[in-house]
């Protein structure tokens, strides 16, 4: 049997396993550091039940856009558990904290565009869409993908709601007395 839970800083060393074991791209203990330091909420990972990390999923929010949202680093599942829906259950937890803990609008990653069982996962399991092609440092193609969450669709159309009615308000404020103003003008007139 596998849980899901949030990562801690003693999780740090078997994450870093899991990745070097799963993924070519690989990331200094320094940076997983960074992730768990600035954002607990957002590190999951599979444990089995000998204590052994099989998984996991590295998020963190974008700091520098307009726009609340997500991205997530990294997910790896050990070759041994893969079939099992834990790709799955790490991403929906890192996408359910993103929406409670900071209000993200959606969540954004890369892909490599040779990776077809991650693509499958992403776009047919948790519904991501391709918006355009990056690059990996090694040089290989990878697809930029975007979730839109739904509580992030309606808190962008509640702000645009509101943006609306203001801007009617402010256009109303100055229409009235201008239309009172032709009123009085054309009741002079007679």
């Amino acid at each position: 049997m596998v849980c899901i839970r949030q990562a801690t800083v003693e999780d740090l060393l078997q994450m870093q396993r899991c990745n070097l074991l799963c993924l070519p791209e690989n990331y200094q203990l320094k940076y997983y550091f960074y992730h768990v330091l600035s954002w607990p909420q957002l590190l999951y990972v599979a444990e089995d039940y000998d204590g052994k990390i099989v998984g996991y999923v590295l998020a963190k929010m974008e700091e520098e856009s307009a726009e609340v949202h997500g991205h997530i680093t990294s997910l790896a599942v050990a070759r041994t558990h893969r079939k099992l829906g834990l790709a799955t259950k790490l991403m929906s937890a890192a996408h359910k904290a993103m929406v409670e803990v900071f209000g993200a609008h959606y969540c954004s990653l890369h892909v490599r565009v040779t990776n077809r069982g991650a693509f499958h996962l992403y776009t047919h399991t948790l519904g991501y869409k391709r918006t355009e092609k990056a690059y990996y440092a090694d040089g290989e193609d990878a697809y930029s993908m975007r979730l839109t969450f739904p509580e992030g669709e309606k808190a962008a159309a509640e702000k645009a709601a509101a943006a609306a009615k203001q801007q009617q308000q402010q256009q109303g404020s100055g229409e009235k007395p201008a239309a009172a103003g032709a009123a009085r003008k054309a009741g002079k007139r007679r």
